[in-house]
Protein backbone atom coordinates (compact mmCIF):
# COMPACT_ATOMS: atom_id res chain seq x y z
CA UNK A 1 0.00 0.00 0.00
CA UNK A 2 2.85 2.37 0.82
CA UNK A 3 4.32 1.79 -2.63
CA UNK A 4 0.98 2.63 -4.27
CA UNK A 5 0.68 5.82 -2.19
CA UNK A 6 4.25 6.79 -3.06
CA UNK A 7 3.45 6.44 -6.76
CA UNK A 8 0.14 8.28 -6.28
CA UNK A 9 1.71 11.29 -4.61
CA UNK A 10 4.64 11.21 -7.02
CA UNK A 11 2.17 11.35 -9.92
CA UNK A 12 0.25 14.10 -8.15
CA UNK A 13 3.46 16.12 -7.93
CA UNK A 14 4.30 15.61 -11.60
CA UNK A 15 0.76 16.39 -12.61
CA UNK A 16 0.74 19.60 -10.57
CA UNK A 17 3.82 20.87 -12.40
CA UNK A 18 2.33 19.91 -15.77
CA UNK A 19 -0.85 21.72 -14.77
CA UNK A 20 0.98 24.95 -13.90
CA UNK A 21 2.66 24.99 -17.31
CA UNK A 22 -0.46 23.79 -19.14
CA UNK A 23 -2.43 26.74 -17.75
CA UNK A 24 -0.23 29.05 -19.80
CA UNK A 25 -0.78 27.00 -22.96
CA UNK A 26 -4.53 26.88 -22.50
CA UNK A 27 -4.88 30.60 -21.66
CA UNK A 28 -2.93 31.72 -24.73
CA UNK A 29 -4.80 29.32 -27.00
CA UNK A 30 -8.13 30.40 -25.55
CA UNK A 31 -7.39 34.05 -26.32
CA UNK A 32 -5.59 34.00 -29.68
CA UNK A 33 -5.71 30.32 -30.72
CA UNK A 34 -1.92 30.10 -30.79
CA UNK A 35 0.23 27.31 -29.39
CA UNK A 36 3.12 29.07 -27.66
CA UNK A 37 5.83 26.43 -28.08
CA UNK A 38 8.33 28.73 -26.35
CA UNK A 39 6.32 28.39 -23.12
CA UNK A 40 8.44 25.49 -21.89
CA UNK A 41 11.55 27.63 -22.21
CA UNK A 42 9.94 30.27 -19.98
CA UNK A 43 9.61 27.52 -17.36
CA UNK A 44 13.31 26.75 -17.80
CA UNK A 45 14.32 30.42 -17.61
CA UNK A 46 12.34 30.74 -14.39
CA UNK A 47 14.35 27.90 -12.86
CA UNK A 48 17.69 29.42 -13.90
CA UNK A 49 16.65 32.86 -12.68
CA UNK A 50 15.66 31.43 -9.30
CA UNK A 51 19.03 29.67 -9.01
CA UNK A 52 20.95 32.89 -9.74
CA UNK A 53 18.72 34.91 -7.42
CA UNK A 54 18.99 32.35 -4.62
CA UNK A 55 22.78 32.30 -4.93
CA UNK A 56 22.94 36.10 -4.73
CA UNK A 57 20.43 36.42 -1.88
CA UNK A 58 22.16 33.71 0.16
CA UNK A 59 25.24 35.97 0.30
CA UNK A 60 23.05 38.45 2.20
CA UNK A 61 22.30 35.84 4.84
CA UNK A 62 18.85 34.79 3.64
CA UNK A 63 17.86 31.14 3.80
CA UNK A 64 14.89 28.81 4.11
CA UNK A 65 11.36 29.79 3.05
CA UNK A 66 12.23 33.51 2.81
CA UNK A 67 14.94 32.71 0.27
CA UNK A 68 12.58 30.49 -1.75
CA UNK A 69 9.84 33.14 -1.79
CA UNK A 70 12.15 36.00 -2.81
CA UNK A 71 13.99 33.94 -5.42
CA UNK A 72 10.65 32.70 -6.75
CA UNK A 73 9.26 36.23 -6.91
CA UNK A 74 12.28 37.44 -8.87
CA UNK A 75 11.93 34.47 -11.23
CA UNK A 76 8.23 35.19 -11.78
CA UNK A 77 8.86 38.87 -12.58
CA UNK A 78 11.78 38.09 -14.90
CA UNK A 79 9.90 35.30 -16.70
CA UNK A 80 6.77 37.43 -17.03
CA UNK A 81 8.91 40.10 -18.70
CA UNK A 82 10.18 37.45 -21.12
CA UNK A 83 6.65 36.32 -21.88
CA UNK A 84 5.56 39.90 -22.54
CA UNK A 85 8.57 40.55 -24.81
CA UNK A 86 8.13 37.32 -26.75
CA UNK A 87 4.49 38.15 -27.46
CA UNK A 88 5.40 41.61 -28.76
CA UNK A 89 8.34 40.46 -30.90
CA UNK A 90 7.43 37.00 -32.17
CA UNK A 91 3.64 36.76 -32.13
CA UNK A 92 1.94 40.16 -32.35
CA UNK A 93 3.27 40.98 -35.86
CA UNK A 94 1.93 37.63 -37.11
CA UNK A 95 -1.59 37.67 -35.68
CA UNK A 96 -3.18 38.24 -39.09
CA UNK A 97 -0.74 36.04 -40.97
CA UNK A 98 -1.45 32.49 -42.12
CA UNK A 99 -1.74 30.07 -39.19
CA UNK A 100 1.52 28.34 -40.10
CA UNK A 101 3.59 31.53 -39.68
CA UNK A 102 3.03 32.05 -35.93
CA UNK A 103 3.58 28.33 -35.39
CA UNK A 104 7.00 28.49 -37.05
CA UNK A 105 7.78 31.67 -35.11
CA UNK A 106 6.91 29.91 -31.83
CA UNK A 107 9.15 26.94 -32.63
CA UNK A 108 11.95 29.31 -33.66
CA UNK A 109 11.62 31.26 -30.41
CA UNK A 110 11.80 28.01 -28.45
CA UNK A 111 15.05 27.01 -30.18
CA UNK A 112 16.46 30.52 -29.75
CA UNK A 113 15.80 30.58 -25.99
CA UNK A 114 17.28 27.11 -25.53
CA UNK A 115 20.51 28.11 -27.22
CA UNK A 116 20.55 31.50 -25.52
CA UNK A 117 20.54 29.85 -22.08
CA UNK A 118 23.01 27.20 -23.28
CA UNK A 119 25.52 29.87 -24.30
CA UNK A 120 24.82 32.14 -21.32
CA UNK A 121 25.03 29.32 -18.75
CA UNK A 122 26.25 25.79 -19.49
CA UNK A 123 25.18 22.53 -21.11
CA UNK A 124 25.85 20.64 -17.86
CA UNK A 125 23.35 19.97 -15.13
CA UNK A 126 23.60 22.50 -12.31
CA UNK A 127 22.82 21.77 -8.68
CA UNK A 128 19.81 23.60 -7.29
CA UNK A 129 19.93 24.12 -3.52
CA UNK A 130 17.21 22.74 -1.27
CA UNK A 131 15.60 25.96 -0.08
CA UNK A 132 12.96 24.41 2.17
CA UNK A 133 13.70 21.84 4.88
CA UNK A 134 11.40 18.94 5.64
CA UNK A 135 8.33 20.04 7.60
CA UNK A 136 8.09 18.51 11.07
CA UNK A 137 4.43 17.55 10.66
CA UNK A 138 5.32 15.59 7.50
CA UNK A 139 7.65 13.20 9.33
CA UNK A 140 5.03 10.39 9.82
CA UNK A 141 4.37 10.27 6.05
CA UNK A 142 7.82 11.26 4.81
CA UNK A 143 8.33 7.78 3.33
CA UNK A 144 5.52 8.36 0.82
CA UNK A 145 5.48 12.13 0.36
CA UNK A 146 8.18 14.77 0.83
CA UNK A 147 7.63 18.33 1.99
CA UNK A 148 8.69 19.70 -1.40
CA UNK A 149 5.97 17.59 -3.03
CA UNK A 150 3.35 18.96 -0.64
CA UNK A 151 4.56 22.46 -1.44
CA UNK A 152 4.15 21.84 -5.18
CA UNK A 153 0.63 20.43 -4.84
CA UNK A 154 -0.51 23.17 -2.45
CA UNK A 155 0.94 25.95 -4.63
CA UNK A 156 -0.72 24.55 -7.75
CA UNK A 157 -4.06 24.39 -5.94
CA UNK A 158 -3.74 27.99 -4.70
CA UNK A 159 -2.64 29.30 -8.11
CA UNK A 160 -5.51 27.53 -9.87
CA UNK A 161 -8.10 28.88 -7.46
CA UNK A 162 -6.72 32.42 -7.65
CA UNK A 163 -6.54 32.30 -11.45
CA UNK A 164 -10.13 31.05 -11.66
CA UNK A 165 -11.36 33.81 -9.34
CA UNK A 166 -9.35 36.40 -11.28
CA UNK A 167 -10.81 35.38 -14.63
CA UNK A 168 -14.35 35.08 -13.28
CA UNK A 169 -14.64 38.24 -11.18
CA UNK A 170 -11.96 40.78 -12.10
CA UNK A 171 -12.43 43.44 -14.77
CA UNK A 172 -9.40 42.18 -16.68
CA UNK A 173 -10.61 38.60 -16.37
CA UNK A 174 -13.96 39.51 -17.88
CA UNK A 175 -12.14 41.30 -20.69
CA UNK A 176 -10.10 38.13 -21.27
CA UNK A 177 -13.26 36.06 -21.54
CA UNK A 178 -14.82 38.57 -23.92
CA UNK A 179 -11.70 38.62 -26.10
CA UNK A 180 -11.62 34.83 -26.21
CA UNK A 181 -15.26 34.72 -27.29
CA UNK A 182 -15.17 37.40 -30.00
CA UNK A 183 -12.22 39.74 -30.54
CA UNK A 184 -14.04 42.05 -32.95
CA UNK A 185 -17.01 42.55 -30.65
CA UNK A 186 -14.66 43.04 -27.69
CA UNK A 187 -12.90 45.84 -29.57
CA UNK A 188 -16.23 47.45 -30.42
CA UNK A 189 -17.08 47.43 -26.72
CA UNK A 190 -13.89 49.35 -25.94
CA UNK A 191 -11.70 46.49 -24.73
CA UNK A 192 -8.01 46.89 -25.48
CA UNK A 193 -7.35 43.40 -26.80
CA UNK A 194 -3.60 44.06 -27.15
CA UNK A 195 -3.39 44.71 -23.41
CA UNK A 196 -5.54 41.65 -22.69
CA UNK A 197 -3.27 39.41 -24.77
CA UNK A 198 -0.17 40.83 -23.09
CA UNK A 199 -1.66 40.20 -19.65
CA UNK A 200 -2.44 36.63 -20.70
CA UNK A 201 1.19 36.01 -21.67
CA UNK A 202 2.41 37.64 -18.45
CA UNK A 203 0.19 35.49 -16.21
CA UNK A 204 0.97 32.30 -18.09
CA UNK A 205 4.72 32.98 -17.96
CA UNK A 206 4.54 33.71 -14.25
CA UNK A 207 2.79 30.40 -13.57
CA UNK A 208 5.38 28.52 -15.63
CA UNK A 209 8.17 30.20 -13.64
CA UNK A 210 6.55 29.11 -10.37
CA UNK A 211 6.52 25.55 -11.67
CA UNK A 212 10.19 25.79 -12.69
CA UNK A 213 11.25 27.05 -9.25
CA UNK A 214 9.26 24.42 -7.34
CA UNK A 215 10.35 21.42 -9.40
CA UNK A 216 14.00 22.55 -9.32
CA UNK A 217 13.83 22.82 -5.53
CA UNK A 218 12.30 19.32 -5.47
CA UNK A 219 14.67 17.57 -7.88
CA UNK A 220 17.82 19.51 -6.98
CA UNK A 221 19.22 20.12 -10.45
CA UNK A 222 18.45 22.02 -13.66
CA UNK A 223 19.58 22.03 -17.27
CA UNK A 224 18.95 24.20 -20.33
CA UNK A 225 16.90 21.38 -21.91
CA UNK A 226 14.35 20.84 -19.12
CA UNK A 227 11.92 23.31 -20.67
CA UNK A 228 11.52 21.38 -23.91
CA UNK A 229 10.52 18.09 -22.26
CA UNK A 230 8.26 19.74 -19.69
CA UNK A 231 6.70 21.93 -22.36
CA UNK A 232 5.80 18.98 -24.58
CA UNK A 233 4.31 17.10 -21.63
CA UNK A 234 2.34 20.15 -20.47
CA UNK A 235 1.04 20.76 -23.99
CA UNK A 236 -0.07 17.12 -24.03
CA UNK A 237 -1.83 17.69 -20.71
CA UNK A 238 -3.61 20.78 -22.07
CA UNK A 239 -4.83 18.89 -25.13
CA UNK A 240 -5.80 15.89 -23.01
CA UNK A 241 -7.94 17.97 -20.67
CA UNK A 242 -9.34 20.18 -23.41
CA UNK A 243 -7.19 23.06 -24.57
CA UNK A 244 -8.79 26.40 -23.79
CA UNK A 245 -10.26 25.07 -20.53
CA UNK A 246 -8.56 25.96 -17.24
CA UNK A 247 -10.09 23.02 -15.29
CA UNK A 248 -9.21 20.85 -18.28
CA UNK A 249 -5.54 21.88 -18.11
CA UNK A 250 -5.37 20.93 -14.43
CA UNK A 251 -7.24 17.66 -14.95
CA UNK A 252 -5.10 16.77 -17.95
CA UNK A 253 -1.92 17.49 -16.00
CA UNK A 254 -2.98 15.28 -13.09
CA UNK A 255 -4.07 12.40 -15.35
CA UNK A 256 -0.80 12.59 -17.27
CA UNK A 257 1.23 12.71 -14.05
CA UNK A 258 -0.51 9.68 -12.56
CA UNK A 259 -0.24 7.76 -15.83
CA UNK A 260 3.52 8.31 -15.99
CA UNK A 261 4.03 7.55 -12.31
CA UNK A 262 2.10 4.26 -12.28
CA UNK A 263 3.57 3.19 -15.63
CA UNK A 264 7.06 3.79 -14.25
CA UNK A 265 6.31 2.02 -10.97
CA UNK A 266 4.43 -1.03 -12.19
CA UNK A 267 5.73 -1.54 -15.73
CA UNK A 268 9.00 0.18 -16.64
CA UNK A 269 10.38 3.68 -16.91
CA UNK A 270 11.18 2.86 -20.54
CA UNK A 271 7.43 2.84 -21.30
CA UNK A 272 6.58 6.04 -19.41
CA UNK A 273 6.09 8.14 -22.54
CA UNK A 274 4.38 5.30 -24.41
CA UNK A 275 1.61 5.09 -21.82
CA UNK A 276 1.29 8.87 -21.57
CA UNK A 277 0.91 9.55 -25.28
CA UNK A 278 -1.06 6.33 -25.80
CA UNK A 279 -3.61 7.60 -23.27
CA UNK A 280 -3.77 10.91 -25.15
CA UNK A 281 -4.50 9.16 -28.45
CA UNK A 282 -7.10 6.90 -26.83
CA UNK A 283 -9.02 9.79 -25.24
CA UNK A 284 -8.87 11.98 -28.35
CA UNK A 285 -10.38 9.17 -30.43
CA UNK A 286 -13.53 9.34 -28.33
CA UNK A 287 -13.26 12.99 -27.18
CA UNK A 288 -11.51 14.94 -29.97
CA UNK A 289 -11.86 18.21 -28.01
CA UNK A 290 -10.35 16.68 -24.86
CA UNK A 291 -11.99 15.56 -21.62
CA UNK A 292 -13.47 18.95 -20.69
CA UNK A 293 -13.14 20.66 -24.07
CA UNK A 294 -16.10 21.76 -26.11
CA UNK A 295 -16.43 20.96 -29.78
CA UNK A 296 -16.91 24.06 -31.91
CA UNK A 297 -18.60 24.48 -35.26
CA UNK A 298 -17.69 27.03 -37.90
CA UNK A 299 -20.51 29.27 -39.03
CA UNK A 300 -20.87 30.07 -42.72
Amino acid sequence: MDYFLELFFGGLTRGSIYALIALGYTMVYGIIELINFAHGEIYMIGAFTALIAASALSLLGLNGPALLILAGLIAVIYSAAYGYTIEKIAYKPLRKAQRLSPLISAIGMSIFLQNYVLLAQTSDFLSFPTLVDEFAFMEPVSHIMRSSELLIVATTLVCTVLLTLFIKFSRTGKAMRATAQDKTMAMLLGININRVISVTFIIGSGLAAIGGVLISNHIGQINFYIGFIAGIKAFTAAVLGGIGSIPGAVLGGLILGWTESFATGYVSSDYEDVFAFGLLVFILIFRPAGILGRSSTDKV
